[in-house]
């Protein structure tokens, strides 16, 4: 019989990877009712996106709560099981975790900081 250990892991590396990329998507779009990340809605009116996603913010931070619970669980999962996280998921995850607290807790004072730095 053949052992099927490799390939669990990589697909269980591929979540773990997966669910720290979406919660950390998910923090930046959940600050975007306070400064607009993509041009494309800049030049469509930064005040209609700011009100679309001044609505939505609740439910992006949701999920990017929920998404970062998903990776940490996934890594404990892994651990449990035998497996080893990878490195690169684990460095991710956890600049994913810092990024969702401090533009959840702190999303103006982010926006400010993000926009000083681009206008130099």
């Amino acid at each position: 019989m053949t052992d099927q250990r490799p390939a669990e892991s990589t697909q269980h590396s591929r979540s773990s990877l997966f669910a720290s990329l979406a919660a950390l998507g998910s923090a930046v779009l959940a600050s975007s009712c306070c400064l607009p990340l993509l041009p494309f809605l800049a030049a469509a009116g930064t005040a209609g996106s700011s009100a679309f996603f001044v609505k939505l913010r609740p439910f992006l931070v949701a999920a990017s709560v929920g998404f970062v619970a998903l990776g940490f669980y996934l890594g404990w999962r892994a651990k449990r099981c035998g497996r080893k996280q990878g490195v690169l998921s684990s460095v991710l995850l956890w600049i994913s975790a810092f990024f969702v607290l401090v533009f959840t807790l702190f999303p103006q004072a982010m926006a400010n900081f993000i926009a000083d730095v681009t206008t130099r």
